[in-house]
Order: C-alpha cells, then sequence, then structure tokens
C-alpha cells in the first residue's frame, strides 16, 4: 500500500495574497517640467505657456501622467496647474509625482479599497517577493487593512511564514 501525499498547505485553509494582483494595470506615462523651462532651469511665463501651447499632448491620451520636474529650480505652483489644464482632457489621470511614485500611491490605494470583510477570521499569509517591486507602504497598508479582522496575519511562503498578528 503506498501512502498518499497529501498537501498540508492545501488543507490549512491558509489564504496566500499576494499584493502585486492589487497593482495598477492603466498604462501609465510621465511629464517632466524640465523640457518646458529656459535652458531646462528657468521658467519664463510666456516661453512656457507658448511652449505648452505648441506641444502635442496627445501621446498621453488615456493614460494615467505622472507630472514633475526633475531640476531642481523653483517651480511656481500655477505651472503645474497650468500643465494639468492642458492633459485634462487627453489623460485618464493626472497625478504629481514622478512615474514610480504616482504607480505606488495607486497601488496603495487599491489596497485601500480591500473590503477586509472577505478575510474575515481567516489566516492570511502576504506574499514577500513578486515580479513587481513593492514599497514599505504596501505592507504597512495591508498589515492596517486586515489586521483586526483576521484570525492570524503572516509573511512570506507557507512553507517559511513569519508571524506578525495572531487574534486572542
Amino acid at each position: 500500500m503506498v501512502d498518499e501525499i497529501v498537501n498540508r498547505v492545501a488543507n490549512s485553509g491558509l489564504i496566500n495574497l499576494d499584493l502585486s494582483d492589487y497593482a495598477p494595470t492603466k498604462t501609465f506615462d510621465e511629464i517632466d517640467l524640465k523640457q518646458f523651462l529656459f535652458e531646462g532651469f528657468i521658467l519664463k511665463e510666456k516661453e512656457f505657456r507658448n511652449t505648452l501651447k505648441a506641444f502635442d499632448f496627445s501621446a498621453y491620451e488615456n493614460k494615467v501622467v505622472a507630472i514633475n520636474c526633475s531640476s531642481d529650480c523653483i517651480i511656481p505652483m500655477w505651472a503645474f496647474m497650468l500643465i494639468t489644464s492642458h492633459l485634462n482632457n487627453v489623460a485618464s489621470e493626472i497625478h504629481f509625482g514622478t512615474k514610480n511614485e504616482v504607480f505606488q500611491k495607486l497601488f496603495l490605494q487599491n489596497i485601500e479599497s480591500i473590503n477586509p470583510d472577505e478575510f474575515e477570521n481567516k489566516k492570511v499569509i502576504v506574499k514577500g517577493c513578486g515580479h513587481i517591486p513593492l514599497n514599505e507602504d504596501l505592507y504597512v497598508a495591508i498589515t492596517k487593512k486586515l489586521q483586526n479582522t483576521v484570525s492570524s496575519l503572516m509573511f512570506g511562503e507557507a512553507c517559511s511564514a513569519v508571524p506578525v498578528f495572531k487574534k486572542k
């Protein structure tokens, strides 16, 4: 008689939560205001306005656009408002920050929109590695979101999970 192989992890009731499942799926692009500045450093209002009027914003159609300025200079707030006014009817969303910062911000919003009741009294393992770079904010957010709902929260893989929280 051959002993049957039993997958104890599958039978344990553990829920493996991969944060990358909550990554934004939208197309992202970035506009660096530096390209609209005189010598990449000085904002001259008239030239700035003319450059924006002549610029083809159609490349940003239906994309999430991150607006930032990589030049170490002072940019007045109205400049961000002005470029946003040009993007408003083209882009699907407009945010301030680098492409990666905006990606992480929207990622965080997706995690914060999770219904914690789906995990009520469950044992949850938050996957520790994946193909998308995850920052610490995301792990903080999922912990805050689930801690008061789950029976236990762990980090890693089922074979080597690190306990984070256990309801008493």
